[in-house]
């Protein structure tokens, strides 16, 4: 009997140390269909419910909450988000799910409404728990492998980055990128954090005696959530016994927010993807994340398409009281694209000392070479993507 691929990529046994906060973040974008094939410009938007979930089941996660507007629809994933937009479908996924296993199935999907992949880019922080994490998850090489599988042959080539400092390979950020074209003009932020304040962390605790919560909207209020960007519609969803997540909409904008809330691996993510960059002063708005927060630790990394001019603020590196720059990277993508990382740790008022490092990684996917290096791979297997999903 011939094995699956799933069936190749076992998962080993869930982790009996915590729950494993740091997401994996796919993002693919697709051009137009045919007029004639598809009139109305739905797109990815024409998908079922039943279709959507045929994908999220690969990667082992299932919806638990939906919010739409004209722009996009917004799903609160059991780990995470998704976001299907006519023309991009954004997956962000916790824990030890297989988000990689869902490609083949969005790119059938996407076959089969005639629309030809115009770009992809995976990211993800440096996992607290990488044992745990299912094949082939539990290295970037292994993941580089499989994405140039099926992106490898855009325009570009596959493009992969290992970013941040050698000598602290907790804090690395990786990228994969690839497109056949230029990118759209668009401002995406990554930030990522640890070590969350124990009182606001016990927000996210149901009916905790230290300041719970009992349900999601109390939790989206108390901590602050709601006032990060006040104009978004916010869809939250709280976990037993502790957990939070949400997104929010407004026009073509969204945001998520996922909070692991335990002491030991506390953890909580933010994003911010096609918001105005000229509405929103970058500062401001990392403080007031931050503010819901208070980590001992956190990383931002912004992407940007379109040029400084469309960036604004958001362009330059950023500096926050109480906290310490230990990286400050950028890279060049291709589409026109440029990444700018940094990560913090949080140091007495005043000291302050930014840097900028870049590294990179061992080729096998164990500990980084302590020289500072950023690493692009050109397609290094073999295309496994079947004829006709990628133009």
């Amino acid at each position: 009997m011939e094995m699956s691929l799933a069936d190749c990529w076992s998962s080993p046994p869930p982790s009996p140390i915590g729950f494993e906060g740091y997401e994996k973040r796919l993002e693919i974008t697709f051009s137009d269909a045919p007029v004639f094939v598809d009139p109305c410009g739905r797109g990815l938007r024409a998908l079922s419910r039943e279709q959507i979930d045929s994908f999220l089941d690969l990667a082992r996660c299932t919806i638990v909450s939906q919010l739409s507007n004209k722009q996009f629809d917004s799903y609160v994933l059991s780990e995470s988000s998704l976001f299907v937009y006519s023309h991009k479908v954004v997956i962000k996924t916790c824990g030890t799910t297989k988000l990689l296993l869902a490609i083949p199935r969005i790119l059938e999907l996407a076959v089969e409404l005639s629309l030809p992949v115009r770009s992809a880019r995976y990211s993800r922080g440096t996992f607290i728990f990488p044992g745990a994490q299912p094949s082939p998850h539990r290295s970037f090489s292994k993941e580089v492998s499989v994405l140039n599988g099926f992106f490898g042959g855009l325009k570009s080539g596959g493009n992969a980055y290992v970013m941040g400092d050698a000598f602290r390979p907790k804090k690395l950020w990786h990228v994969y990128h690839a497109t056949e074209m230029p990118e759209q003009p668009m401002v995406t932020l990554e930030m990522c954090m640890t070590g969350l304040d124990a009182r606001k962390a016990a927000v996210f605790f149901k009916n905790s005696a230290d300041g719970g919560c009992s349900s999601a909207k109390e939790m989206t209020k108390v901590s602050g959530i709601s006032d990060i960007i006040p104009e978004m519609e916010i869809c939250d969803f709280d976990f037993d016994p502790c957990g939070y997540s949400m997104n929010g909409i407004c026009g073509p904008a969204a945001s998520t927010i996922h909070v692991t809330p335990e002491e030991g691996f506390s953890y909580a993510s933010y994003e911010a993807m096609n918001v105005n960059p000229g509405s929103l002063v970058y500062s401001d708005l990392i403080k007031r994340v931050l503010s819901c927060f208070c980590p001992s630790d956190f990383s931002v990394a912004v992407t940007i398409f379109g040029g400084q001019g469309f960036a604004k603020s958001w362009a330059a590196g950023v500096e926050v009281g109480s906290y310490m720059c230990d990286d400050l990277v950028e890279q060049e993508l291709p589409g026109g694209g440029l990444l700018m990382y940094q990560s913090f740790t949080a140091v007495a008022p005043g000291a302050v000392s930014p840097r900028s490092t870049l590294d990179g990684w061992n080729s096998d996917g164990t500990e980084p070479d302590k020289e500072m290096c950023c690493i692009g791979w050109e397609e290094v297997e073999k295309k496994v993507a079947k004829k006709g999903l990628i133009a």
